[in-house]
């Protein structure tokens, strides 16, 4: 099965305001975007385990025209709390690298 590492040119996880932090996931090119974009395995339930965001918080924007997929979430606590260890949320997308893919025929 491949990995959302695989079929993803870049991954990056940023700061969405004090509360909230945004996973973009650009695919490699339309035929990746087409066939993962909408795996089941990235799924509201990967994000309340991975970060433990409450599911049905957790957005999905798919920007087709580039081949791109942003999920956003809340945070576990505001921006700058006492034991922030991520001010900018840019370390965050390294739990997803191994995510398995359903393999598409």
């Amino acid at each position: 099965m491949p990995k959302l590492s695989d079929v993803c040119r870049h991954i990056r996880s940023k700061n969405a305001g004090p509360f909230w932090i945004t996973v973009d996931l650009f695919f490699k090119d339309e035929q990746a975007y087409r066939a993962h974009g909408r795996d089941p395995n990235i799924s509201p339930e990967l994000f309340s385990t991975l970060y433990g965001a409450n599911p049905a918080s957790i957005k999905f924007i798919p920007v087709d025209s580039l081949n791109v997929l942003k999920i956003s979430y809340p945070r576990s606590a505001p921006q700058g709390w006492r034991g922030e260890r991520d001010m900018h949320g840019g370390q965050q997308f390294a739990a997803l690298l191994d995510v398995e893919l359903i393999e598409k025929i």
